[in-house]
């Protein structure tokens, strides 16, 4: 058997596998070990990939190389946009997915990169002379120049089910032991966290008349820009509600909830908390909204988003039985807790590499992250840094100008995060540069140069990019004239312009949209057989020129400002336009200056937007 490689990836989630990948496809020998092979890259919680400012990560790791893209499109049940009411840049693509496929799809990738090698086994210890020593469970010792650490939820997790508890990193899956005592002893400091999903239930049992459907977009996209075949059939998700009978017995069932009787010491997800939370926090709320997602395309299992719970099964039933949709409902299995160790990032530098150890990467929820998508997102970077490192080559390093990736890195190593970090479009002050659809233009040329991302589809990026800089160039120099302006429909509603206008102009116009003007298209230019994708760049870059110049304006007065004072008897709570989570965090810390609350965790740009407002600038 092989020992010696040049990196080994320990842990086969999402962030193992992208660590692994982007590390092997670049030339080193990487060994990822699993304790088990026939879970990689499984979808431990929601089936399902993306979302609001997730959506956006998942196509920035498809555009610098990454396989998350590609292999939620190979997956996906369901496609859907979510947003699209309001403007482009908060757009986020979401897809449900076929759990079995993702995984065995994603396997069958990794398995196709020569330079990547698997082996099963749980890894114990992690010393380093010379070289990396990792000790197994069975008794072997791997030796590596660098390693990426991804253990998820596996580091002495412990499950919780009312006032049961279980040792194991997922249901039915032991915990990793060891790891956490090594890192012990090479200095590092950790801590726990906690984190829960819901009862899966079987759909046969349950009444779908007493929910509302919904289907997936008519015309449905895809997370790659490479160019793939379109999801032609979908299946529908619903969605139904708790209500006060329900309630009642989560009410009279707090004590047993392992989130309340003390059983648990890791903090949860504000943004995903379990229905019990939900029940206790928001007292006022008669219901709660529940998703009921299919696991794939021939299961009859289904995943009830929005009811996670660490309730006794008997309770989770007995909860469940008072909804009309569920009243037959059968549980195949119950919801639980889980809590796990953590090192706070705030020990890594911002290419992912432990400061204490050199050559030592930390990626995913060992970081204090939440979703796959986070995760997967620092496997990369992981992956990429790991094999810089060990070439002694310049480190991969996004900017919060760059992507949603490098405001969650810098979030992670500047800030800190003592609670589940989960990306949103608020984190980012460049979010209305950092857009789904524009990801390929902004990282792929790094993937490129990095050698992820193949010749063919650069230059397919580059043909796409040079096709909108010449529409948006044709649109600015040529004009269309009042007795044309009729044909277009907003138009004639409204009152016609007296002199002939640019289309660039015409379309900087909240009312009218890019497919208005193909009655006025010229023969020179048909613009309406470009591909939607291309038109649609075409109209977000000229509608949204002048707010991406305030964009850069707001971001430079708050580089102004680091040195502001801020007075020490706010009432931040009395701030109407400041988050929840804002107003706790300013409340507690108290920054002395701005530069301070910028350094906050949970403090989003928006609520800096309001802080500055107040101190009159």
């Amino acid at each position: 058997m092989e020992t010696k490689f040049d990196i080994i990836v320990i842990g086969g989630g999402h962030a193992g596998c992208e660590a692994a990948a982007a590390a092997a496809k670049l030339g080193s020998r990487t060994l990822l070990i699993s304790m088990n092979l026939e879970t990689l890259a499984k979808m431990s919680c929601n089936p399902a990939m993306g979302g609001v400012a997730k959506g956006q990560i998942v196509r920035e790791i498809d555009a610098l190389g990454g396989l998350s893209g590609q292999v939620t499109d190979s997956a996906t049940i369901q496609f859907r946009m979510l947003n699209t009411k309001k403007g482009p840049a908060m757009w986020s693509p979401r897809a449900q997915c076929d759990r079995f496929q993702f995984s065995a799809n994603y396997r069958k990738r990794l398995e196709e990169l020569e330079h990547l090698h698997f082996f099963q086994d749980m890894a114990t210890t992690i010393t380093k002379k010379k070289q990396f020593h990792i000790g197994t469970q069975m008794g072997y010792t791997f030796y590596s120049s660098s390693v990426v650490l991804t253990s998820g939820t596996f580091l002495n997790g412990s499950i919780h089910i009312g006032k049961d508890q279980y040792g194991g990193g997922r249901m039915s899956e032991r915990p990793s032991i060891g790891i956490t005592e090594s890192l012990h002893r090479l200095g590092f400091s950790s801590a726990r966290m906690k984190t829960g999903t819901p009862p899966r239930i079987l759909s046969s049992t349950i009444d779908f008349s007493q929910t509302d459907i919904q289907h997936g977009d008519k015309n449905p996209k895809s997370f790659s820009f490479q160019r793939q075949k379109r999801l032609s059939v979908q299946r529908p998700c619903y969605i139904t509600y708790t209500n006060n009978e329900s309630h009642n017995v989560i009410r009279e069932n707090l004590e047993k909830s392992a989130i309340f009787n003390g059983n648990i010491e890791g903090i949860g997800p504000r943004y995903c908390p379990s229905i019990e939370d939900k029940v206790n926090r928001f007292a006022d709320k008669d219901r709660h909204q529940m998703f009921i997602e299919p696991e794939g395309w021939n299961t009859n299992e289904v995943y009830i988003n929005g009811f996670s719970s660490s309730l006794p099964k008997e309770t989770q039933q007995e909860a469940l039985l008072k909804i009309p949709a569920f009243r037959k409902a059968q549980i195949l299995r119950p919801g639980y807790a889980i809590e796990y160790d953590y090192f706070p990032p705030t020990q890594l530098k911002h290419n992912l590499e432990t400061k204490l150890v050199e050559g030592l990467f930390f990626a995913g929820q060992i970081n204090g992250t939440t979703g796959y998508e986070e995760a997967a997102a620092q496997g990369l970077m992981a992956g990429v840094n790991a094999h810089h490192k060990i070439r002694q080559s310049e480190s991969l390093i996004l900017g919060r100008d760059q992507a949603y990736i490098g405001v969650l890195i810098d979030d992670l190593i500047t800030k800190g995060t003592d609670e589940p970090y989960r990306m949103f479009t608020s984190r980012a002050e460049y979010r209305l540069h950092l857009r789904q659809d524009n990801a390929d233009e902004r990282l792929m040329p790094v993937g490129y140069d990095l050698g992820l991302i193949t010749q063919s589809a650069f230059q397919q990026m580059a043909n796409d990019q040079s096709t909108v800089t010449k529409t948006i160039q044709y649109f600015s120099s040529h004009h269309i004239k009042p007795s044309e302006m009729q044909k277009i429909e907003p138009i004639d509603k409204l009152a016609t312009p007296k002199h002939a206008l640019s289309f660039s102009k015409l379309l900087s116009r909240p009312q009218v949209h890019i497919q208005d003007l193909f009655n006025v298209e010229r023969e020179e230019f048909p613009f309406s057989n470009l591909d939607a994708s291309i038109l649609q760049k075409v109209e977000t870059q000229i509608k949204y020129q002048g707010y991406l110049r305030r964009e850069a304006e707001t971001v430079d007065k708050f580089i102004q400002f680091k040195e502001l004072n801020i007075p020490q008897n706010i009432d931040y709570k009395s701030f109407m336009s400041i988050s929840t989570e804002g107003k706790q965090k300013l409340s507690d810390i108290q920054p002395k200056t701005f530069g301070e609350a910028q350094k906050i965790s949970g403090v989003s740009q928006s609520d800096l937007s309001t802080l500055l407002i107040y101190l009159g600038r």
